[in-house]
């Protein structure tokens, strides 16, 4: 059986221990924080055990020449070499898959290997990407200077203005790519009106997902056709490991798509499944970044507790973000969850009273920034976002340190702001640690 057939009939699957990959119907009636701690192993454990083992092996043993063959193939879907699946790493993207509703799910190295991928698959010489120019820095200049060395047009436009964006699409336009909740400027972009764009035009819709996870926001519901997550962030939860999510829908028509690898894939197996096709028959056997069994165990125990603790990480946000507007020597306080705050009811109508766990205060010069900086005592200074531990960063200084000042200005960077991630520390703590930090920083 070839691989594209295989593919259609996993689509319409119900469970079947011997098989690595489930497609089953979204069970609505379930709970999700029940949803995500009921999804079985492809196949039963011999010891019964109640977490998913980590299969650190390269390669695996066949009972046959044929089944190698097979495996190897395409026509079965058992493991064929760690390179391609693991089952440990095939179980993160299982439960995932069940708590998203999604067709596939890809599990990667990192956050940017996700992004890589889905714009990879995408893309061709000769076409462009249409993407936000308030993007994280590394996601630019993969943009930019990657994609863009290998004939790939980038063109950079301000997401929150949704004309400016159908402006610049045209019939060489392989995709729409931005982030729902733009990091560290926190704006926000009106994906449904995104998407009607996207989708008038026969454009896919990718959107990183990563500042708001899944528990809350339902990507697909707004009219997201492709979601990458850095799932080294919330899903992790400890900053235990790297990893990066690459979720598709199985909405978009790929035959509309002017990349000649999806328009001969669509042939193949149909207008639905064409970019995953692509991604698990040629990006992740060819690229080489599918993640490790450490890190998918790591992130399937993190998933356990993920709504739960984005919950709490966000409740206590949205409280620090409302005492530090109280503090005269902070200047600017940004959350999307304030009332003042100019993205407010947008937010609150895409992602609930609670957007995620990170928000920025603008200090009155870059000095007094990088003085608190160094004199915070919980909270951690460092890179990650989400971690169970509070974190700050400079951004300009750091993740957009290798940008022109014009280019920071354009992105709309400036060298005041302090970026925070909150943690599951006590609130009143953390105010304390901000408090002490401006003061000693004077």
């Amino acid at each position: 059986m070839e691989y594209y057939e295989l593919l259609r009939q996993l689509v319409s699957m119900k469970y079947n221990s011997c098989h690595s990959f489930k497609f089953v119907v979204r069970k609505r009636t379930m709970q999700y924080e029940t949803k995500i701690l009921t999804t079985k192993y492809q196949k039963p454990d011999a010891y019964g055990a109640l977490s998913m083992p980590v299969y650190y092996t390269a390669a695996f043993e066949f009972e046959s020449a044929k089944a190698m063959g097979d495996a190897f193939c395409g026509r079965s879907m058992a493991p064929s070499y760690a390179r391609i699946a693991n089952p440990t790493v095939t179980y993160l993207e299982e439960r995932v898959r069940q708590l998203t509703g999604a067709t596939s799910v890809t599990a990667l190295n990192t956050g940017m290997a996700a992004i890589h991928y889905a714009l990879t698959a995408v893309s061709a010489a000769g076409l462009n990407i249409v993407a936000s120019k308030h993007l994280f820095g590394n996601s630019v200049s993969l943009i930019r200077d990657t994609l863009g060395s290998f004939g790939v047009e980038p063109r950079f436009v301000d997401f929150t203005k949704p004309e400016e964006v159908a402006a610049q699409i045209d019939d060489k336009t392989c995709a729409l790519f931005f982030e729902i909740i733009t990091n560290p400027q926190l704006f926000v972009a009106d994906i449904r009106k995104l998407a009607d764009i996207a989708h008038q035009a026969g454009v896919p819709l990718i959107a990183d997902t990563t500042i708001v996870p899944f528990s809350t926001f339902h990507a697909v519901d707004f009219g997201v056709d492709i979601e990458v997550v850095s799932s080294t962030k919330y899903i992790s939860g400890g900053g235990t490991g790297l990893g990066g999510l690459l979720i598709d829908y199985g909405k978009f028509d790929w035959s509309q798509s002017p990349s000649p690898a999806l328009q001969a894939r669509t042939k193949k197996v149909g207008r639905k499944l064409a970019f995953t096709a692509r991604v698990k028959t040629e990006l992740v056997t060819n690229l080489g970044a599918l993640m490790t069994p450490q890190a998918a165990y790591m992130e399937t125990l993190g998933l356990d507790t993920l709504d739960i603790r984005f919950r709490r990480q966000a409740e206590t946000t949205l409280w620090l973000a409302k005492q530090c507007q109280q503090l005269p020597e902070i200047k600017r306080v940004n959350y999307t969850g304030l009332e003042d705050n100019p993205f407010y009811e947008l937010s609150r109508e895409q992602f609930g009273s609670l957007p995620g766990a990170v928000f920025t205060i603008d200090l009155a010069s870059k000095e007094a920034a990088f003085a608190f900086i160094d004199k915070l005592q919980i909270i951690r200074r460092a890179t990650n976002l989400f971690d169970r531990k509070s974190l700050a960063i400079h951004p300009a200084s750091t993740i957009f340190g290798l940008f022109t000042d014009e280019q920071r200005a354009a992105m709309s960077v400036p060298d005041t702001t302090i970026r925070l991630s909150i943690g599951l520390e006590a609130g009143e703590d953390l105010l304390e640690d901000i408090k002490q930090s401006i003061y000693f920083s004077e």
